[in-house]
């Protein structure tokens, strides 16, 4: 019996991995992507300085901790939304009998357990975003987007679990080191709160653009599973104000987004060669959601798709070029 357990410990080790890996089509691009967006926002609060393992320590928490939040908020919105993908994304893993529901419940624990270890870790402010962060998620997903009334409350919404990263890597920067601050706010249990005016509207910005360049990507993609939404009574823009409408705010908040973008450029210390990128990519995901504004009825569920996954390129990529444009400019 002792040696089948051992014969079997590798398989029990490795399976979680195979089946995170083929759990669904993560691009290899997004996987790294990730990592330079976890660690481009404490980056970019923590300016031009010299490194040392304190600022190390923080970047590398702050990674592992969104990222953990990243694969637990996927997995818990597959567990709420097995309905609607039994419909519109059958191949999922809950619909496809790939796993089971106790199972992947399971997997949904062990990256919330490490999202909210890793979280403390950086500092009790930011475990505390954290945990306010997961209990709107949950009552979002379980419950709030299928039984309130207010229309598109769902795509609203949904872009607050990435708005989270905009905010975790500032608060990991005033939280983990001495005050330094002009405001400086000390609790009981949570300690201290410490920014500059300038850096706290920085982070405003921030918050700003990540909710309009997620949301309107969302948007596109709602217009794909408008029909599987309508089933199951959940509030997207597509649903409530019909898929060209839902077109044309998703195009109206790609262009606020790159606005946005413009002014953090400007007001931070990135600098005018990734801004010039940065207009780059803005120029083309404006092209193409203006054609999905233009595209015919039969045509924009498949044009939604494509423009939502572009959509989220584009989202992904200014966070890139944050991290690459602070990372070059401190080694240089």
């Amino acid at each position: 019996m002792g040696k089948d357990l051992a014969d079997k410990a590798p398989a029990i080790i490795t399976r979680p991995f195979i089946f995170l890996s083929q759990w669904r089509s993560l691009p290899w691009f997004e996987l790294i992507s990730y990592v330079f967006m976890f660690a481009s926002v404490p980056m970019l609060a923590y300016g031009i300085k010299p490194y040392d393992s304190s600022i190390l320590t923080i970047i590398i928490l702050t990674i592992l901790a969104l990222y953990s939040g990243f694969f637990a908020t996927l997995i818990w919105n597959d567990i709420t939304d097995v309905d609607i993908d039994a419909v519109v994304h059958p191949d999922r893993p809950i619909p496809s009998g790939k796993i089971t529901y106790k199972k992947f419940f399971a997997v949904a624990l062990l990256f919330s357990a490490a999202t909210f270890i890793f979280s403390y870790l950086v500092s009790f402010w930011c475990l505390i975003l954290v945990g306010a962060a997961a209990l709107f998620v949950t009552f979002h997903n379980k419950y709030l987007k299928k039984i309130v009334k207010i229309p598109a409350y769902s795509e609203i919404f949904t872009p607050i679990q990435w708005v989270v990263v905009a905010i975790f890597g500032f608060l990991a920067i005033w939280t983990a080191f001495s005050p330094t601050g002009n405001y400086t706010l000390t609790m009981p249990v949570f300690g201290y709160i410490s920014f500059n005016g300038p850096d706290f509207l920085n982070m405003i910005i921030l918050v700003l653009f990540t909710y309009f360049a997620d949301n309107a990507h969302d948007l596109p993609e709602g217009i794909h599973d408008a029909e599987g939404d309508r089933r199951s009574g959940v509030r997207t823009y597509a649903t409530s104000f019909g898929e060209r409408n839902a077109a044309r705010i998703s195009f109206a908040m790609f262009f606020i987004s790159g606005i946005l973008g413009i002014i953090l450029f400007i007001r931070t210390i990135l600098t005018p060669v990734f801004l010039v990128l940065f207009l780059g990519v803005w120029v083309y995901i404006l092209y193409y959601s203006y054609k999905l504004v233009k595209a015919d009825k039969k045509e924009m569920k498949d044009l939604g798709s494509l423009v939502g996954r572009k959509g989220f390129n584009y989202f992904l990529i200014a966070y890139d070029l944050i991290f690459l444009d602070v990372l070059i400019y401190n080694l240089g």
